[in-house]
């Protein structure tokens, strides 16, 4: 997921002139990738537990449901936080928590209660939103102030990488190097080991940020007096929208990924043993990664609401030639999805909060919280797959994206309309 610019500015208090942070931005950079490898590698899990519990498939978004519901209420007090005792300890309270909520899967494998693993992928879920909450302002702060926008994007990248690697490393350590089931089958057993080595990765990085000497960084209070302060938030219209836009991007992304290893083990699609389905969940991930390169490169020339426009409708089209083939076609098409949602997320942002001024950081706020949908998204598409078939629940991502395409197309007009309220 990309990173989210608040519009906020920060002064770095450097002692003694100019100070080298290439090991704490290096520090940092893993810290994307780590996240980024912690949250796809639900796309594994699901099928791991759904078999290991006999669940439904609305049963089985519950992971996705308890891990990105974090978002929605653990944001604001993360915030506040992070406002009280800054944001390098922001950061260690982030990763002792994602520590807590991995190692809290050991005793969820020995009591063997589901509700424990939702537990546990909650408590998991906050230590990495109160991470995204505090680590975009210490990149920003580690070096000059010009190069923020290139230290930002190397650490998306990382985030990709770690999207891009996580379903293959989850398949190998989750389901073995066989499609055969093994003796852990009946059990959540293959669960222990990988969920353990997160929790001492997570923790030793944040033994390595407690000694790290790292920028104190202050935010400012915009003291702007624009009339943007005279209006409310729902009176920006394009950011209401953008609110939903994010809503629906966030959930058909999220689930489309959650569904992709069931999907690809269905008889009528391709028939594989999850083990095999697994690691191709790395190439819809790994689009998204290349495609944000091709997409940076596209951006400079071609105006970003029609880009989104024009990559909705062409995953509309993917969805329903995926729905309405079997084979290698559905397969693949399904899959190029990736690429064409790489830009979406951060262009429905940054179209959203336009012109909005010193509202700005309150509206970046708003589009932060509607991140749930990768919540509640994946648990309506289980409904429709539960009652109907799974082949059929990937409407629920077409009504996402058809919503995305319309956001594309009036955009625009309703941001000019905004601004002239301001005039």
């Amino acid at each position: 997921m990309s990173e989210i610019n608040t519009n906020q500015t920060y002064s770095t208090n450097h002692a003694g002139g100019e100070t080298n942070y290439r090991l704490p931005l290096v520090a940092m950079t893993t810290l994307f990738f780590l996240w980024g490898f912690i949250t796809v590698l639900n796309d594994v899990l699901i099928p791991r537990l759904k078999g290991v519990f006999d669940l439904s498939y609305t049963e089985a978004m519950l992971i996705q449901f308890c891990f990105f519901s974090a978002y929605f209420i653990v944001s604001l007090p993360a915030g506040f936080l992070v406002k009280r005792f800054g944001y390098k300890n922001g950061i260690l309270t982030g990763l002792i928590i994602g520590s807590i909520g991995c190692a809290l899967f050991y005793p969820a494998v020995v009591v063997h209660q589901y509700w424990i693993f939702l537990g546990a992928l909650f408590v998991l879920a906050s230590g990495i939103t109160i991470l995204q909450v505090s680590a975009n302002p210490y990149v920003a702060a580690l070096g000059p102030t010009k190069t923020a926008s290139s230290r930002l994007n190397l650490a998306q990248a990382l985030n990709s990488l770690g999207t891009t690697v996580g379903p293959i490393v989850g398949s190998f350590l989750l389901f073995g190097t066989a499609g055969a089931l093994t003796a852990d089958a009946a059990s959540a057993d293959s669960v222990k080991i990988p969920y353990l080595m997160l929790a001492v990765a997570l923790l030793a990085i944040a033994i390595i940020f407690a000694f790290l000497k790292l920028p104190d960084i202050e935010a400012h209070t915009n003291t702007d007096s624009c009339k943007a302060q005279q209006h409310k938030l729902t009176e920006a219209p394009h950011l209401m929208m953008g609110v939903v836009g994010i809503f629906c991007y966030v959930g058909a992304e999220v689930s489309i990924g959650s569904f992709l290893v069931n999907y690809f083990a269905d008889p009528n699609i391709a028939g594989l043993e999850e083990h095999a389905a697994a690691k191709l969940i790395g190439y819809y991930w790994g689009g998204a990664m290349v495609g944000r390169f091709i997409g940076s490169a596209l951006l400079q020339k071609i105006a970003p609401s029609k880009a989104i426009t024009f990559n909705a409708l062409v995953i509309i089209a993917l969805l329903v030639i995926s729905m309405a083939s079997s084979g290698s076609i559905a397969l693949w098409s399904v899959l190029a999805i990736g690429l064409f949602n790489s830009i979406m997320f951060p262009t429905i942002f940054t179209l959203s909060i336009e012109g909005l001024s010193s509202l700005t950081s309150r509206g970046s706020g708003l589009l932060c919280l509607a991140i749930v949908g990768g919540a509640i998204v994946p648990l309506i598409q289980g409904l429709v797959a539960d009652h109907f078939h799974i082949q059929i629940s990937f409407v629920v991502p077409v009504i996402c994206y058809l919503y995305i395409a319309w956001f594309g197309l009036n955009v625009v007009n309703l941001s000019q309309h905004w601004q002239r309220k301001l005039v």
